[in-house]
Parts: C-alpha cells; structure tokens; sequence
C-alpha cells in the first residue's frame, strides 16, 4: 500500500454552505423544540406516566449505539490489523464521537430540565446502569480523542495500535451497558432478557456502519475525490455480514423468549397482535432493515451499484430506527405479566396496552440531534486532514490496475 496523503476539503461550493445551512435550520428547529418542551411541560408530548420514553429517546439511543458501530473501520486496522481499513481510520473516529455527542445531546434535552444532568454528574448510585454510562460516555469520548491524536501525530503513531485495543474494548463495554439498560429492567415484560447486550452490540456494527458508508461515499462524492471499488465492495460486504447477525440475534432473542410461557403474551403482542408494533418489527426491523438491504448488498444486478449500496444503507438506518421504537415504545407500550395466564386490571391502567402517539416536537428534537451530528462531521472534514486524497484500487493496491 503507497504511503496515504490525507488533505481536508476546501469547503467553499454552494453545495458545501447549503447543507450546512439545512442542517443548521433542523438544529435550530430541534433546539426550538426542546425549549417548547421545556417550557410548556410534560403534557404537550405524546408521553405519559407509562411511556416515559418517547421519540427523543429512539433517536438517542440509535445514535449512541450506532457511534460504537462507526468506529468498526479503526478498529478493524488496528487491532485486526486490516491495513486496507487504515486510510479511513481518523474519519471513523471522529464519525463515532460525533454522533455520540448528537444521542447525547438529545438524551439531555430530553429529560424536561435539563440542569437535572448535573444531579447525574455529580451523585452516582453505582447499583443502576444509568450511573454507569455516565463514566462510559465520557470515557468513550475521552479515548477515542487520544486514538485521533495518537493517529493524526507522527510521533505518536507507534502508540496508536495501543490505544486502538483501548477504545475497542471500551466501546464494547459501552454498547454493553446500553443494552443492559434494557436487560436488566426487570419491570417491562418485553425487556429483562441477558440477550440484549449482545444484541446491542451487533446491531451497533450494522447502524454505525450504514452510517459510515453513506457519510464515506457522500464525502468522495461531493469533494470529486477518488474512491474506489474495492474500498466500497469491502464496506458492503461487512455490512452484510452485520445485517445478517441482527437477524440471527432478532431470532434467537424471540425464540428464547416463546420458550418461556409468561413471555407468550408479550410475544403475540409483538409478532401479531400488536399493530402498529407488529408492522414495524415485520416491515421496519426485518423487511426494510434486514431483507431488503442483504437482497441489495448482495443480488449480482445491484451488488455493484454505488445507488444501490447507498439505499441499503439508508435502509439499514430506517430499519434501526424502527427497530428502537419497537424496542423502547412497544417495550413500555406492553404492560407487565403479573400472573401468567391471568387477566389483571387497575385503576392504574394495569393490564391495559398503553397508547403513544408522538408529537412534532418530539421528533424535531430527535432529528436535531441526527443533524447536529453530520454538522460536526461536515466541519471535521473542512477544518482537520482526516479525509485520504485518494481511495483509488491503484493507490490502495499497486497490483489491482494489472489484475494481479
């Protein structure tokens, strides 16, 4: 492999300045949102006193799990040692901070006041796994930033496989413990399974590299740079390898669960009964997040198609959106199985499926952080040389324009 020159974009087209400028008009619509939300209350989401989490969270969570899956390109050069990985190194690191800070920035405006962060930073109760994503967001953050520097300076360079074995480690630890927030709530039927965690962590692979290849091909596009084949067929390939891990983990954790009778209820909910929860794990989690992208990725008429690539992808995130909708709202949605087999009814709305229905807020919100995140990346990209000259077959390969 020749010796890789990375040189930031100019940065100065029409088309630079009007995506910053519409990502900067859905921020502002989110920020406006959050300050609606904040001032007017509770009662003007589509949340209640049983769906506490709504549509922020969906979109929260997606983007903290999908910023461990977006360093799967660091880490695969350098603690695999892939060194055709290693030109887009410093770009994956910074897409995984980036849209950690975008899941994060909505999970804080979205807790109503947000100067409750402070009582979270500052009082730890090391029994809840809230507490321990405190130090693990945080430390995500803090190692990833020593891996860019010990990637971007030369002198550090000999470090920076080291510091590549931290980071990857930790952002298993990190997936781990957002899936746990949801395998060890004990209280919602549809949660309280060992499985989640792993589960996370797969499904991080797939969203935060969907992400990375569109953010990838975009860049190469739009700044008339070369990228080529070979780099785009090797990202595809290990996107259908994640894709195809999902549903074997969407599988194995619902198979577990029919195992056991008192999940019976919250199954049915799920796989048939559930409506517009049924729909979206069918047509959201499995159709368009899974089927129909692996069909694309690997059907010899599109597998080639840069087009084609691209709408899997974005069908990979669709499908992971939906899938933590399903995940977080049909998990509240269902209520507890107290006695099973047994019909339990309250004043307390026990028994009862609860209804949600998001509000215009709430989904600007969400989507601000997504675009607060590609902001960031766009800036990244200007400011700072983490993007390659060239990905070109000849550049990466000196033997791929002969054949050999």
């Amino acid at each position: 492999m020749k010796a890789v020159k990375y040189l930031e974009i100019e940065g100065r087209s029409t088309g630079y300045y009007a995506l910053l400028a519409i990502l900067g008009l859905i921020v502002a619509a989110g920020g406006l949102a959050a300050l609606y939300m904040e001032h007017n209350g509770h009662h003007v989401t589509g949340m209640n006193n049983q769906i506490v989490w709504g549509m922020p969270h969906v979109f929260a969570v997606f983007l903290i799990v999908a910023a461990s899956g977006a360093l799967n390109v660091a880490s695969i050069s350098s603690v695999f040692g892939k060194k055709a990985y290693k030109p887009l190194a410093p770009l994956s690191a910074f897409l995984s901070i980036c849209l950690l800070l975008g899941g994060l920035t909505v999970l804080v405006l979205d807790l109503g006041q947000p100067d409750r962060l402070v009582v979270a930073m500052t009082i730890y109760n090391f029994k809840s796994i809230f507490a321990w994503n405190m130090i693990l967001y945080n430390g995500f953050i803090a190692i990833v930033a020593v891996y860019i520097w010990f990637m971007l300076e030369r002198r550090m360079n000999q470090y920076s496989k080291y510091a590549g074995f931290v980071a990857f480690f930790w952002r298993l630890i990190l997936t781990t413990g957002t899936g746990s927030i949801f395998g060890f709530i004990v209280a919602r039927q549809a949660y309280d399974a060992a499985i989640m965690a792993p589960m996370f962590i797969i499904m991080s692979f797939a969203y935060g590299l969907a992400i990375f290849i569109l953010v990838m091909m975009a860049a190469y596009s739009w700044s008339n740079r070369e990228l080529g084949d070979s780099t785009v067929r090797r990202m595809k390939n290990l996107l259908g390898v994640f894709i195809g891990s999902v549903l074997y983990f969407t599988l194995a954790y619902h198979l577990t669960n029919l195992y056991a009778t008192e999940n019976h209820g919250v199954e049915a909910f799920i796989l048939r009964d559930g409506g517009i929860y049924t729909q979206l794990f069918w047509l959201g989690q499995v159709l368009v997040g899974g089927l129909i992208p692996l069909f694309l990725i690997y059907f010899p008429a599109t597998a080639q198609s840069r087009a084609m690539i691209s709408i899997a992808c974005a069908l990979v995130i669709l499908g992971g959106l939906a899938t933590m909708y399903l995940i977080i709202i049909g998990g509240q949605a269902y209520p507890m199985e107290m006695f099973p087999g047994k019909i339990v009814e309250s004043a307390f709305f026990d028994g009862g499926v609860k209804q949600y229905i998001p509000t215009m807020a709430e989904t600007l919100l969400g989507v601000g952080g997504f675009a607060l995140a590609l902001i960031m990346v766009a800036l990244v990209v200007k400011i700072l040389r983490v993007l390659p000259v060239s990905l070109a077959d000849a550049e990466l390969d000196p033997h791929a324009s002969t054949g050999k």
